[in-house]
Order: structure tokens, then sequence, then C-alpha cells
């Protein structure tokens, strides 16, 4: 599913975020020490190798909300952007701290002249966003930017299992239904 809003497009996909061969760049959903995890984290720490590890380790540690930027190494990516997303229910306000992931991540890829990024469903697997929450969260902070985006004109969510991917293809549909964005 693809839709074009003020000259950018919105990709949704499933898959593997550690095999986005056509992004410049992909979002970590990382832990605070920016090491190797399970899910999203593992796959890409996996796919990066230890230089990834070693280069994020000097960051660490970042708070939720937080973003940081490494190289990708292994990944067939020139970087990584690593945001800590929000642990449902533990850290407060939690749709305002997974918001600042998303603008912290669009952030760092405007100032490195990124034009095509991957994000994950960030803080709906361990960390425990419901899905739909997070989708909506996701979906309105990207909408609110686009006007500000100068180099980025590809946004990518990348979603593991079909039933993530259509949560996220219906909240899109419904959040996009009731704005005038759509190009």
């Amino acid at each position: 599913m693809k839709k074009s809003i003020s000259g950018v497009t919105i990709e949704l996909r499933q898959g593997d975020i550690a095999n986005q061969g056509d992004c410049e760049a992909v979002v970590n959903a990382a832990n605070a020490q920016l090491e190797t995890g399970g899910g999203v984290a593992g796959a890409i720490h996996t796919a990066a190798g230890p230089e990834l590890t070693s280069e994020a380790r000097s960051m660490a540690p970042i708070k939720p909300g937080e973003a940081v930027i490494t190289k990708a190494y292994n990944l067939p990516n020139q970087y990584v952007i690593h945001c800590l997303g929000p642990v449902y229910g533990q850290d407060k306000p939690e749709d305002r701290l997974l918001a600042n992931c998303y603008s912290n991540a669009l952030k760092l890829a405007e100032e490195k002249q990124i034009s095509s990024i991957a994000f994950p469903a960030i803080s709906t697997g361990i960390f425990g966003y419901p899905v739909e929450d997070a989708a909506k969260v996701a979906f309105t902070k990207f909408i609110e930017s686009i006007s500000s985006l100068k180099h980025l004109k590809n946004i990518i969510f990348v979603l593991y299992s079909e039933k993530d991917l259509n949560i996220h293809k219906r909240v899109l549909e419904q959040i996009l239904q009731g704005k005038e964005y759509l190009g």
C-alpha cells in the first residue's frame, strides 16, 4: 500500500526491517543501552554486525522518545536511526514519547539529507504498546511533519506480521479519510 501526501510517499509493507535495501536508513526499535536485544533490535544488530553495537554503545544510554544515528555497517543501508520507544503502562505519557521517537527520527533523517527511511512499529513488541494505538500516533506524526520535510520523500513502514500490516493499512486509511492530504 502506498499513499502520496504533498510529494512524500508513505508505504506499508510486510517484511524484515533488516532487509530493506531500497532505503537509505532503517529505524531500530532500540533499548536504552543501544545493544542487541530481541525483535527489531536483535534483527538489526545481528545483520549489521558487531561494529554497530560498538558505535551505538558510545551513545548510550538514551531515554524514551530520543533517537541517535549510526552507520549501518553490514546492512544494505547507509544509516541506522535508533529510537527508544516507551514501555506501555510505564513510561508516561506514552503517546507523546512515541510521537517524539518519530519526530526525532525524521529530524535526524533531514539533517543527514536522507531521502528514504524504513520504520518498524516502535514499542509494539515487548514494550507492549497496542498496535492500533501506536499506528495512530505514527501516522499522525508523519502527516503533521510532511510539510517540513525537504529531503525525505519515502517513508516506509515495515511490519513483520500480516496482522500488523492489516491494522496499519486500516489506521492509515481512517486517518487520511479525515484529511485532505491525498495526492
